[in-house]
């Protein structure tokens, strides 16, 4: 059930085994479907397993702010445990499906796994590294940057996952780009084209080729990890 992918990176094939056990549900989404609410009550924790999904927040005036854009392999839903209810909006940018892990079954099971509670240990961790990132990104980086941070951290990503790290296709709109970033539609168009014409990149609609990758880091300025 887990197919190498839903949690258990860094844990023993043992481990793995017993892991396999909280693993008794797949939700498959549509694009644009949703998979819990700001709100909801957080029980569970999902694992997403194929697709890409965006994490967004909404205010009482219907302010959207996007927090996130998660990949295979990438957990959510933790965010949601420390007050039992979901902080977020979750929704598929493409047809997507995740592995669903039960609160009370990873209660059960965590005696008898401490990687698992390594493995939570480290998820959490990098969920509080991925939000620094964006404060980072929306307070301190011009807009350039913040958008050559964004395509070498997705990069990064992918290539952690097996795929190219030069080519890959942007499963979400320059709007949500922008949205993400703090930046405006027209700006995340215009820096896209600027950095087409220095020879950063090639775009074609979604789909990106990093040309300069040492060139892309030295516009960041910032660690991508």
């Amino acid at each position: 059930m887990l197919n190498a992918i839903c949690l258990p990176l860094g844990m023993t094939r043992q481990d793995v085994v017993k892991m396999d056990e909280l693993i008794k549900e797949r939700f498959r989404l549509s694009k644009g479907g949703t998979l819990y609410r700001q709100g909801d009550a957080a029980d569970a924790v999902y694992g997403l397993r194929s697709g890409s999904l965006k994490t967004q927040i909404e205010d009482a005036n219907g302010q959207v702010q996007i927090t996130g854009f998660l990949l295979p392999g990438e957990v959510l839903g933790l965010d949601g445990l420390m007050n039992d209810q979901q902080v977020s909006h979750v929704i598929a940018l493409e047809d997507s499906e995740v592995c669903i892990i039960r609160l009370d079954e990873m209660d059960r099971l965590a005696p008898q796994l401490p990687s698992l509670q390594r493995q939570l240990r480290r998820l959490m961790s990098k969920e509080i590294s991925r939000s620094h990132q964006l404060l980072l990104a929306l307070g301190s980086l011009r807009s350039e940057q913040r958008l050559a941070a964004f395509l070498l951290n997705l990069s990064q990503r992918l290539q952690v996952l097996g795929y190219s790290p030069y080519e890959f296709i942007l499963r979400m709109s320059r709007e949500e780009i922008g949205n993400f970033l703090g930046l405006t539609l027209e700006t995340v168009s215009r820096l896209f084209s600027r950095f087409a014409r220095e020879g950063l990149i090639r775009v074609q609609q979604r789909e990106v080729h990093i040309l300069d990758m040492a060139g892309l880091q030295a516009l960041s300025g910032t660690d991508c990890s």
